[in-house]
């Protein structure tokens, strides 16, 4: 039987929400966002969960996770410290992370098959495991075809605040042509609005497909991710909050004609907590689902 690995991206700082947001739960038996995401995984056919973490949650991680899981599949802890770089470039005071892309990077080790990255602060919904697991069954291992499973614009905003997505574009196949960090995006009464590199305020379409981090990757994409991290610190090793994003090592793929991606559509609703204020409404989204019987009343 062949094995997929789902990662996750559990290392954020959560200064907008103002806490560990990717422990906090979310449901009245105290189950977390991380929680639903690994039993829509394992449901989908998962086999192996690599954990990206924080030195500071790493033994409440191990502690939670490691007890749930047991059995189930099998379980990698890895841990992202900005450290974690080539020597030569370890001169640098920096305290806040290197990004999605060295998230990632870190684990490299441990990944040995087909593999879903996700963020461990977003509800993909079942659906959208299942859609990126039919991708990675198929996946040639061998390959640069990759995978991104799309969300519309408009179901991922906040009503507390801004938000950052990357935009897709696509062409008549739904291979990604482009995608394009869009930050402080905001509901403006009847429109959306963003704010260009050059502070300009841009409109946005809501059905446009944003990306979420979901994404499925064969091994070699860490080959390619390595040696677009060394390039990125050869001009950035000595800045402080400057980072390294998994979109922009995708697009930069693209762009240079070295991988495809396939842009992948799901009826799966996301859910997220960017700001405290967040919580309450998925707080509410997920005691709905369960009496709903989406999920049992305990997961594990």
């Amino acid at each position: 039987m062949k094995n997929y690995t789902l990662v996750i991206l559990a290392a954020g700082m959560g200064s907008r929400y103002g806490g560990t947001k990717q422990l906090d739960a979310v449901s009245e038996n105290g189950e977390t966002i991380m929680d639903f995401s690994l039993f829509d995984a394992v449901k989908a056919g998962f086999t192996k969960i690599v954990f990206i973490v924080r030195k500071d949650i790493l033994e409440e991680v191990k502690t939670d996770f490691g007890v749930k899981l047991k059995g189930i599949v099998d379980v990698e802890y890895v841990v992202q410290e900005t450290t974690n770089v080539p020597g030569r470039f370890k001169d640098n005071a920096r305290q806040k992370p290197w990004g999605t892309g060295h998230a990632l990077l870190v684990a490299k080790d441990v990944i040995k098959e087909n593999f879903c990255v996700i963020n461990a602060d977003d509800f993909y919904g079942q659906d959208a495991f299942e859609t990126i697991m039919s991708f990675l069954r198929e996946a040639d291992e061998k390959t640069t075809n990759f995978a991104m499973v799309g969300y519309p614009i408009y179901n991922t905003l906040s009503d507390n605040g801004s938000v950052s997505r990357g935009e897709t574009f696509v062409d008549e196949n739904n291979k990604l042509k482009q995608i394009i960090e869009r930050t402080s995006i905001s509901k403006q009464a009847d429109k959306i609005a963003y704010k260009t590199e050059e502070g300009v305020e841009a409109t946005i379409s809501k059905d446009t497909l944003v990306s979420l981090n979901f994404w499925g990757f064969t091994p070699l994409f860490l080959d390619h991710l390595e040696t677009e991290f060394n390039v990125f610190l050869e001009e950035n090793s000595q800045e402080l909050k400057t980072e390294f994003f998994l979109p922009f090592v995708v697009d930069s793929l693209i762009q240079n004609n070295q991988a495809e991606v396939e842009v992948l559509s799901t009826d799966a609703s996301w859910m997220g907590v960017t700001y405290k204020e967040d919580k309450d409404i998925v707080v509410a989204k997920v005691k709905e689902l369960i009496d709903q019987s989406f999920y049992p009343s305990k997961l594990w």
